[in-house]
């Protein structure tokens, strides 16, 4: 049922609060001392507000519908806290959520996801929209879900079966208090490192060309003053590569 009318999700979505920009939550936790649980939140305070922290800072909480989903299984690293009073389907962190989807339901319900969304509003810095293919054609619905997401600030993430799907849940919780910088590119120290990312910057110059070269040449002065063909006739490199280096490596300087 991949072909169905996207039109079906503009009047639900004309409809819907979206968010503007990603902000903090509204409430603050309560202390760690407390003892007494919160009375049971209305429908209208549960709209605009994050779900009691978990009773482990570690767990996910886990709302008590998703009880019996096969993506669970795969959850093995951090523990699981199920909760009837989370407005999402997982909490993966104080500003962090996940709604759940499959796709082959997406299909039969349409309107589900934005339903979802609506009562979600904008309670979570973080909502992430995990989407588990299981459909054999699955373009048209994830044509229709990107542009829900693009629209709603949603982060979609695709998995290919339950065991993927619950891996990325995981990873959520365990990196909820790692730095951004530790995904990012690392920035070589080495000065011989440097030289080889640099040449490689030169395409179509590989790394192992890069390290041929200062191992054939010493450094990277006589990189620049060897010819063509000298360079041609360096191990890997050949002439087409040495060509490009060698036009490269004499275009003058920008000057002022």
């Amino acid at each position: 049922m991949d072909d169905f009318d996207d039109d079906s999700f503009n009047d639900v979505l004309g409809s819907m609060e979206m968010p503007s920009a990603a902000k903090q939550p509204k409430v603050v936790a309560p202390p760690a001392t407390a003892v007494a649980p919160a009375p049971a939140a209305s429908s209208s305070t549960a709209s605009s507000a994050p779900a009691k922290p978990a009773s482990n800072p570690h767990s996910v909480l886990v709302h008590s519908k998703q009880r019996g989903n096969p993506i669970l299984k795969s959850i093995l690293n951090v523990p699981l806290e199920f909760r009837d009073d989370i407005v999402p389907d997982y909490v993966v962190g104080r500003t962090s959520c996940v709604l759940y989807l499959s796709l082959k339901y997406h299909n039969l319900n349409p309107d589900y996801i934005c339903q979802r969304l609506k009562v979600l509003g904008k309670m979570y810095e973080l909502r992430v929209l995990l989407v588990q293919v299981d459909t054999p054609e699955p373009h048209n619905a994830l044509k229709s879900l990107t542009r829900i997401s693009l629209l709603a600030d949603l982060t979609m993430m695709l998995a290919w079966n339950a065991e993927e799907a619950g891996k990325i849940i995981e990873t959520y919780k365990q990196f909820e208090k790692r730095p951004p910088d530790l995904i990012m590119e690392r920035v070589e120290s080495n000065p011989h490192q440097k030289l080889v990312a640099a040449l490689t910057n030169i395409k179509p110059v590989n790394k192992t060309d890069a390290v041929t070269l200062l191992q054939t040449f010493g450094n990277l002065g006589n990189i620049i003053t060897a010819s063509e063909e000298r360079l041609s006739q360096v191990m890997g490199l050949g002439p087409r590569k040495a060509k490009k280096l060698y036009k490269t490596l004499q275009e003058p300087f920008l000057s002022k």
